[in-house]
């Protein structure tokens, strides 16, 4: 699909998505829908034949290698319209993300039924992001463990995710302690970024754009939110800076596999 086409797709689902759901619906739980068995797995390939290797222990920050790949990484999910826009773009471009859901919004019920075949297909992966997104080197190891816990149930179930290595610390807050109890939940890897969208606040569209054209570079791993409305705007202009750089969007799953 052109870019022309993609955008008149967009605004048509925007509209629909604007009636009967909020932007920020925390605590509402999930539509009550269960997702289909995941199909059996496949080796690892990503795009341009791209082969995982194991997730390593740790934190990383940045994709090694010396290729031309991007990864966009999407976290929280408190508005709707803005989580819809991101499933189309995957649908309709082919662009690949990985998200770090708070499964606290409803928002990711609402789009799952859209998400399960990206989830399939392997043009969206997944790492967990806890439930609420609380600071979590200031709770203790029990509450810890439950945010990491019930945000795995709610992928399993929901989503159909039904284990992932990655991990996101709320904030980008951790700690050792933190990253032991998320290891010991089947989190082996820390993920944190070398770039952003900057959409950690209120912004402006100039100001994404922005933040992306400082950003993004080969083998850079980009932080955004599923929050603000601005990244809705600008996805046309995101995927011609994509294009004008030679890069090659990927999910982290298509770079790191299964744990060490």
């Amino acid at each position: 699909m052109d870019r022309r086409g993609f955008l008149l797709l967009l605004a048509t689902g925007l509209a629909g998505a604007a009636v009967g759901r909020g932007a920020a619906e925390m605590d509402l739980g999930a539509p009550d829908l269960v997702a289909p068995p995941p199909a059996a797995a496949a080796t690892p390939t990503g795009p341009g034949g791209l082969v995982a290797v194991p997730a390593p222990a740790g934190v990383v920050e940045e994709i090694p290698g010396r290729g031309n790949q991007l990864a966009l990484t999407i976290d929280d999910g408190s508005n709707g319209e803005v989580v819809a826009a991101l499933v189309t773009l995957v649908r309709e471009t082919g662009t690949r993300l990985t998200f770090f859901p708070n499964g606290s919004y409803r928002t990711w019920g609402d789009n799952a039924r859209d998400l399960w075949p990206l989830i399939e297909s392997g043009e969206v992966a997944f790492g967990n992001h806890t439930w609420s997104h609380p600071d979590l080197t200031t709770v203790s190891d029990a509450e810890v463990a439950e945010e990491l816990r019930r945000n795995q149930e709610f992928m399993r179930r929901t989503l159909g995710v039904t284990d992932t290595p990655f991990w996101r610390p709320p904030f980008g807050s951790h700690d050792e302690r933190v990253d032991a109890i998320a290891a010991d939940l089947g989190h082996p890897t820390t993920v944190m970024w070398n770039g952003t969208f900057d959409d950690a606040r209120a912004i402006g569209a100039e100001e994404l754009m922005a933040a992306a054209e400082q950003w993004f570079a080969a083998r850079a791993i980009i932080v955004g939110h599923a929050n603000q409305p601005a990244v809705t705007t600008v996805l046309d202009r995101l995927l011609e800076l994509i294009e004008s750089r030679q890069l090659q969007t990927v999910t982290l799953a298509d770079v790191w596999s299964s744990p060490a």
